[in-house]
C-alpha cells in the first residue's frame, strides 16, 4: 500500500504544479472577464435604451447611433482619430526603428541612452501633455522666449491654429511612444541570426541595405505587434488631448473618447454616449481580433511545421 501511495502523491503534486499559474492567473482573469464582458454588455443596452440623464432601461431602438452619426462634432472627431492614429503609428514606426537601428551599432553607454529614450514611456499622458502645452503656447512656450529675446516678430502658435493642433497632439503622442516601439524593435533586431548579416556582408552589401533587405524584413512579426498595440494606444486616446489642447481649438482636437465624456457627463444624454462608447469598442475590435485570429493561425502553423 505505501509503494502505491507514493506515486499518487507524485501525480498530484506535479498536477498541483502544472496547474499552479492557471490558479494564481484565475482571479485576475475572472475579474477581467467581469469587467470587460459584463460591462460591455450592459454599455451596449444602455447605447439601446430610453436612458437620458439617469439610466432607464427600457429598449428605445438604435435611434441614438443614428443620432451620432448626423452629429458633425461626432464625423470630426472620427476624422480627426484616423488622421491623428495613422500619423502617430507610423511616426512611432519610423522613430522608434531609428533609434534602435542607432543603437544597434553597439554604441557607447548604450544603456543610458536606452532609458533616455525609453524615459517619456515612464511619464503619463496627462504630465506628457500638460507639459507640451506649456511649450507649444504663445504666452508660455517658445514663442515667448523668443519674443523675451528681442525677436518679437517670432510666432510659434501651432496649439491654437486650427490648422495645425492636430499634428501638435501627433508630434506629442509620437515623442511618448517612439522609446516603446523602439525597445520591442531593438529586441528583435538582437534575435536576428547574425550568420545571416555575415553573409550579406560578405557578398558586398552596406549596412542600410542588409537592414532593408535582411534584418528588418526578418522581424516583421514584431513591427505587427507594435502597429496593434499603437493603434489600440491611438483609439482610445483622451489624457494625451485633454491636457494639450482639451479638444480645442473648437473641434480642431476632439477624439471620439473626449465625445463620450461629453455626452455621458456634460450634457447627460446617457444613451448616446454609451453609443459612442461602443463604436470605440468595434474600432477595437477591428484591430484585435484579426490581430488574436493571425496569432493563432501563425502559432498553429508553426506548430506543424516543428511537428
Amino acid at each position: 500500500m505505501p509503494e502505491n501511495t507514493t506515486p499518487t502523491r507524485a501525480s498530484w503534486w506535479q498536477k498541483l504544479t502544472d496547474w499552479t499559474p492557471q490558479l494564481v492567473l484565475l482571479p485576475t482573469l475572472f475579474a477581467a472577464a467581469i469587467y470587460v464582458v459584463l460591462f460591455s454588455l450592459w454599455t451596449l443596452w444602455i447605447s439601446v435604451s430610453q436612458s437620458t440623464l439617469l439610466p432607464n432601461m427600457a429598449y428605445g431602438g438604435f435611434g441614438e447611433y443614428a443620432a451620432l452619426w448626423q452629429s458633425k462634432r461626432w464625423t470630426v472627431a472620427y476624422q480627426n482619430l484616423f488622421l491623428f492614429g495613422t500619423l502617430y503609428v507610423l511616426g512611432s514606426l519610423f522613430v522608434g526603428t531609428l533609434l534602435a537601428i542607432l543603437i544597434d551599432q553597439r554604441v557607447k553607454f548604450e544603456a543610458m541612452w536606452r532609458t533616455i529614450f525609453l524615459y517619456p514611456l515612464a511619464i503619463s499622458f496627462i504630465v506628457t501633455g500638460t507639459v507640451w502645452r506649456w511649450i507649444f503656447h504663445p504666452q508660455t512656450g517658445v514663442e515667448k522666449a523668443l519674443n523675451d529675446v528681442g525677436w518679437l516678430s517670432a510666432q510659434f502658435d501651432w496649439i491654437t491654429d486650427r490648422d495645425m493642433a492636430l499634428y501638435v497632439v501627433v508630434f506629442t503622442g509620437i515623442w511618448h511612444a517612439s522609446g516603446f516601439a523602439m525597445a520591442l524593435i531593438l529586441a528583435g533586431l538582437r534575435s536576428v541570426d547574425g550568420d545571416l548579416v555575415k553573409a550579406a556582408q560578405i557578398d558586398g552589401a552596406s549596412m542600410p541595405r542588409i537592414y532593408r533587405r535582411v534584418v528588418l524584413p526578418t522581424i516583421w512579426p514584431i513591427f505587427v505587434a507594435v502597429t496593434v498595440v499603437l493603434l489600440q494606444f491611438a483609439i482610445k486616446t483622451y489624457d494625451l488631448v485633454v491636457a494639450l489642447t482639451q479638444g480645442g481649438p473648437g473641434v480642431a482636437t476632439t477624439v471620439p473618447a473626449i465625445v463620450v465624456y461629453d455626452l455621458m457627463f456634460e450634457r447627460g444624454q446617457i444613451a448616446q454616449g454609451a453609443a459612442a462608447a461602443v463604436m470605440i469598442l468595434v474600432g477595437l475590435a477591428i484591430v484585435l481580433i484579426p490581430y488574436v485570429l493571425w496569432t493563432g493561425w501563425r502559432a498553429r502553423k508553426e506548430g506543424q511545421n516543428h511537428g
